[in-house]
């Protein structure tokens, strides 16, 4: 099921993938800006719903979510579950550095560790980087990365002139699942990429960013085995969890994204960021 919300993948979804063995079922794929149905943003699960509803009542292999002009995409398994876009990265990153072996992959800082984890693994260079196109695409100009991923379902390939396509990472997983044997799910190929319990990003509006987060600096700095990060916002480590908090650039916003080995350290460790922040909230 491919869900274009509107947008520009109700153009170029069937030009791609007129031809190719794939029973597709679209939804809102006539253009139209006022998006009608829903808001053409794939990230806001609420966007979701349609597609996940039509996967299973079809039961539909996997199913594609593109946003308004199709740079962005987001996938649901036959489950109707969301795959997190680390998930996509890690998957992704394995498949290009089979062509490219020994190549950087660039992650942002708020991409899962799985993702260092597993291109080091399948014998990659991983990169962190600051949240944003603009620092991914500048850090893949300057070490030559193959690809590079982001928790917001951007993807980016040195062969697209390092630009963003959610069409390329749509094609890629159709050709991860298309390549197991009969009778594989989307949702049991991607099980080996995703390692740990995220939270998503939790925003928060503060009266004062900055003294919110020199109070999480205070807190946590003095913490035996954790350690400070300050590449973008703040990044607190320990032994098997992390959690960044950055400011809106453009909103009185807090975000905070946190990870955990299991879903009650990452409960356990957002919800001990969330009281700081919310403490101090406007």
């Amino acid at each position: 099921v491919v869900d274009a919300g509107n947008g520009m993948g109700g153009h170029t979804v069937p030009a791609v993938l007129a031809g190719l063995p794939l029973t597709i079922t679209p939804l809102f794929f006539e253009l139209d800006g006022t998006f009608p149905n829903h808001e053409a943003n794939p990230i806001e699960p609420g966007n979701l719903r349609d597609l996940q509803a039509k996967v299973l009542e079809t039961g539909a292999d996997l199913g594609l979510a593109f946003d308004g002009d199709a740079d962005r995409c987001f996938v649901v398994d036959e489950k109707g579950a969301i795959v997190d876009p680390s998930t996509l990265t890690a998957l992704i990153a394995v498949r290009e550095l089979g062509k490219h072996p020994g190549s950087v992959i660039i992650h942002n800082l708020i991409t899962s560790a799985a993702v260092p984890e597993i291109v080091l693994e399948n014998g990659g260079v991983p990169e962190r980087t600051r949240v944003g196109h603009s620092f991914i695409k500048a850090r893949m100009a300057e070490t030559g990365a193959v690809f590079g991923g982001e928790h917001s379902g951007h993807f980016y390939f040195r062969d697209f002139w390092r630009a963003d396509s959610g069409m390329l990472a749509a094609l890629h997983t159709l050709a991860a699942l298309g390549e197991t044997p009969e009778g594989t799910t989307l949702s049991s190929l991607l099980a080996q990429y995703s390692r740990y319990a995220m939270s998503g990003e939790i925003n928060t509006t503060v009266a004062d960013q900055a003294a919110v987060v020199a109070q999480i600096k205070a807190e946590y700095g003095a913490r035996a085995g954790v350690e400070l990060d300050e590449l973008d916002g703040l990044t607190v480590s320990g032994d098997g969890w992390w959690f960044n908090v950055r400011p809106s650039n453009t909103e009185p916003l807090l975000r905070l994204n946190a990870e955990g080995k299991d879903a009650a350290t990452m409960e356990s460790v957002r919800d001990e960021a969330l009281a700081i922040i919310r403490g101090g909230t406007a």
